[in-house]
């Protein structure tokens, strides 16, 4: 039996998608135009009876339409999801075209989804039956993608346009559930999304990249790097998640103070955490240079803790520590357990989101439950209190420590949903139908792309930079010699 089952994974990789991939987009693609068609509305606030609701709710002026406040953070968040994402993930030299398109692709699709999953454990009404969605509603779908996008991190170069997909539609669904369990059944407080983003998100695609293990990866270990110019793109990527991550945990905070604390903590937050990441890369080295994987990586690590906590009354140099702390965990991660958990674990973390999201989320979720469980009506008082945390109806009487304690058990829910869902996940992607590149073909664009002829060459002088594992070279043992013609 066991020979059976080794035989059945083990079989020849076939990486045509001509049938598989235009047939599950097709499909995929008719199913949510009749699922809108049954179930999606606009909003009092997108429909064309605007005016009557205006007159009915006594609102003076457009303004005040939900849409004025918060686009602009939406406009934030979209950039982050389709330019942030996708151009981090253009760092491997020969993987450009896979990173940013299939980013495209996964958000693309993620959103429509989510759309729906989300509106029916959150906004479907009774009454009628239908998800009435509005510019919030397409702010929490950018949110929903982006813990899919967080998981294709871990399985860049490795798997099919049509493996991905997969993961973005069991993603979707269990992010929305596991977000209606935290949220709502638990009442915790993420505005930016440390416990159901970042550590969700990062605990799934580890737990599958885990399952998907490939024992002969090392057969396309030259292709796993970058080059300069490859690197140069990924920080761009970086430059746009950076700038606008305040936007992204501010992006459906209450309005008012709530929402200028969140940027405020997340700003102080993420520029502390470039310093100690520079620290760390430079002392890591003999000669005190830096390594782009972790400037283009760790810098961010202090906006994803500050997540859960930005919304709170943290201080802003209570931001600056967590900024502190999550640079040098996040660089020590790059440095030494990435590494590790490749070599003991079998864990092979691409583009390395368990020092960037899986722990860094964790550790923004417990941040907040310590934060939450410290509160006093002193420092927030009562009505603070009760904006901050939501203590109404059924919560109106939750203390503080009680509220501590939810919001440390909604990351431990989070992580489980992330490791069970995305075990499962993997061995749905290990069945031999999907189109996936065989060990010695990963990280190739040519797998799935039409590829122009000027970049099919690769200069070797240019190769000198890997994300698992680095290499201690100086340029001045360098044998390569420039001939002139």
């Amino acid at each position: 039996m066991g020979n059976c089952c080794e035989s059945f994974f083990g079989r020849q990789k076939n990486t045509n998608v001509r049938v598989s991939l235009p047939a599950v987009c097709f499909v995929w693609q008719i199913a949510m135009i009749i699922l809108f068609g049954v179930f999606i509305r606009y909003d009092e606030e997108s429909d064309a009876h605007w005016a009557e609701h205006k007159r009915s709710h006594n609102i003076t002026s457009d303004i005040e339409n939900d849409f004025y406040f918060r686009y602009p953070s939406f406009q934030d968040v979209h950039v982050m999801i389709f330019v942030g994402f996708g151009f981090l993930m253009t760092f491997l030299k020969r993987y450009s075209f896979g990173g940013v398109g299939f980013n495209f692709l996964i958000a693309s699709f993620g959103l429509q989804w989510a759309l729906l999953m989300q509106g029916w454990f959150h906004s479907l009404d009774p009454a009628t039956g239908k998800i009435y969605i509005g510019v919030e509603s397409l702010i929490n779908a950018d949110f929903c993608c982006a813990g899919s996008l967080i998981a294709y991190g871990a399985l860049l170069g490795k798997v099919s346009p049509v493996q991905l997909l997969v993961v973005t539609l069991f993603g979707i669904t269990l992010f929305a559930v596991e977000e209606y369990i935290i949220l709502t059944l638990l009442h915790c407080r993420d505005a930016g999304g440390s416990m159901v983003i970042h550590a969700f998100g990062g605990y799934y695609g580890l737990a599958i990249s885990w399952v998907l293990y490939r024992p002969n990866l090392h057969l396309s270990k030259r292709l796993n790097g970058s080059v300069y110019h490859s690197d140069v793109f990924a920080m761009i990527g970086t430059l746009f998640l950076w700038m606008f991550w305040p936007s992204f945990n501010s992006a459906i905070t209450d309005h008012g103070d709530g929402q200028h604390r969140a940027a405020i903590n997340t700003y102080i937050a993420l520029a502390s955490s470039v310093l100690t990441t520079v620290a760390i890369s430079s002392m890591s080295q003999k000669k005190g240079k830096l390594d782009m994987v972790h400037i283009q990586n760790a810098t961010l690590a202090g906006g994803v803790a500050m997540g859960t906590a930005a919304e709170f009354m943290i201080t802003p140099y209570g931001s600056l520590i967590v900024g502190f702390c999550c640079g040098i965990i996040s660089t020590f991660g790059y440095l030494f357990v990435t590494p590790f958990l490749e070599k003991y674990l079998k864990l092979q973390d691409t583009c390395g989101v368990h020092n960037l999201h899986a722990v860094p989320g964790m550790l923004g979720g417990f941040t907040g439950a310590i934060v939450a469980a410290a509160a006093t009506e002193s420092v927030y008082s009562k009505e603070g209190l009760i904006n901050t945390f939501d203590f109404e109806g059924s919560f109106a009487t939750r203390s503080v420590g009680t509220q501590g304690g939810f919001q440390a058990a909604g990351t431990c829910v989070a992580i489980a949903f992330g490791l069970v869902g995305g075990a499962i996940v993997g061995f749905i992607l290990k069945f031999p139908i999907w189109g996936d590149p065989a060990d010695d073909n990963c990280y190739d664009d040519e797998v799935y792309w039409e590829v122009p002829e000027d970049e099919e060459t690769i200069p070797p002088v240019l190769e000198y930079n890997n994300h698992m594992i680095h290499k201690h070279q100086d340029i001045s043992e360098s044998n390569f010699s420039v001939e002139q013609s």
